[in-house]
């Protein structure tokens, strides 16, 4: 049975997922952060880092948060610049996207549901 309650630092938990500290990739069954309900990654990006290549979600909705730094996102039809504390997007499964850090950034990204293989690169 899961613990009721979890705590942990999601920096050092995410470490070797490329920051994803929740969600279906937890292996052990009485971890609570095993789901597959979402995925929670938090991201530290220094600037100039950045996604080379469009990818997209086949099933998952993402949401993406800025916690500090400025941070571009963008999509076929559009371009999203957080660089507010809290400034967010949020696209629907099908929508392409790629990323770069303009600054040191700090970004929560959650996504739902949480399905293997669900991620994807597109071939320009």
């Amino acid at each position: 049975m899961p613990s009721e309650v979890v705590f942990g630092n999601a920096g050092a938990e995410g470490a070797s997922r490329g920051g994803w500290f929740a969600g279906h990739f937890m292996t052990a069954f009485d971890d609570a952060r095993s789901t597959s309900v979402l995925e929670v990654k938090w991201g530290v990006h220094p600037a100039g880092d950045c996604r080379t290549q469009w990818a997209v979600n086949a099933a998952a909705t993402t949401l993406s948060i800025l916690v500090k730094g400025r941070f571009r996102l963008q999509f076929p039809d559009q371009e999203i610049l957080l660089c507010r504390e809290g400034d967010y997007a949020l696209w629907l499964p099908g929508v392409a996207h790629y990323w770069s850090a303009e600054e040191d950034s700090t970004i929560v990204t959650v996504r739902w549901p949480s399905v293997s293989g669900d991620s994807s690169g597109i071939k320009n």
